[in-house]
């Protein structure tokens, strides 16, 4: 019986220390848990806040959508060309996929051949009837740098601020320029031919394009009818017998 009884003992106490163990392992679990979902909680918060998101991995377009007739991945770059013998019919784009920014910070740099024809388009539409086509607002981009850093409407107004301009932009209206950047020449001079950084700012109807830190142009869309508050993100190839652009470090903040 004395067998029995010191059996049955050690049968509740290790019982008992399972027990324990079981419930110091739950508590742990749910302590871990806290902590993760408490930090991916304060990642959301300060990505929420403003912080730059890298929206090219560098490496595929995955994230974007694109003709890969003209649009590929290279050297850490998105590259988007157009070689003769290939002609392209309409201009096309290598659009974002991850949502339809309003007010943000956008920011890349871009290396184009001489002869190039590009741009950042933003708070933009797709066409329906045309594959790979936006309209809408546009950080113009040009190898000669006639029109590099003004703002240009797609399919739309046309020419809304030169390079050197400051514009407000009202309905049935030429824009009104309002104040100098300085001259265009003297801003197309801090171009490089090479790598330049473009920088684009918008919040609520005030567009401002930067190169390598110098605002080229601003605009401020006073036009109910035309302006556009939020839309897609998309880089371009123009119409061109031949023609080559690469965007690398691509990043956007949300404000």
């Amino acid at each position: 019986m004395e067998r029995n009884r010191g059996g049955i003992q050690h049968l509740i106490t290790t019982k008992n220390k399972h027990m324990i163990q079981r419930k110091h392992f739950i508590q742990l679990s749910s302590l871990l848990v806290i902590f993760i979902i408490g930090g991916m909680q304060s990642c959301i918060s300060q990505t929420k806040k403003g912080d730059f998101v890298k929206i090219f991995d560098g490496k595929t377009l995955t994230g974007w959508d694109a003709d890969p007739a003209f649009w590929r991945v290279e050297d850490g770059a998105i590259v988007g060309q157009v070689v003769e013998g290939k002609p392209i019919k309409t201009n096309t784009f290598c659009m974002w996929k991850g949502g339809q920014p309003s007010d943000f910070e956008f920011k890349t740099e871009y290396r184009i051949s001489p002869e190039g024809n590009s741009g950042v388009q933003y708070r933009s539409e797709e066409l329906k009837d045309i594959r790979y086509a936006l309209k809408g607002y546009q950080a113009d981009i040009d190898g000669a740098n006639t029109y590099t850093g003004q703002n240009y409407e797609e399919r739309g107004r046309g020419f809304l601020a030169m390079r050197g301009q400051s514009v407000v932009l009202k309905a049935n209206e030429k824009p009104t320029v309002v104040r100098s950047l300085g001259s265009s020449d003297s801003l197309k001079a801090l171009i490089k031919d090479g790598w330049n950084e473009l920088r684009i700012v918008v919040k609520g109807n005030k567009m401002q394009h930067y190169i390598n830190g110098v605002l080229m142009s601003e605009a401020v869309d006073e036009d109910a009818a035309n302006s556009k508050s939020s839309g897609v993100l998309g880089m371009q190839v123009h119409v061109m017998p031949k023609m080559k652009v690469e965007y690398r470090n691509i990043y956007i903040k949300m404000l």
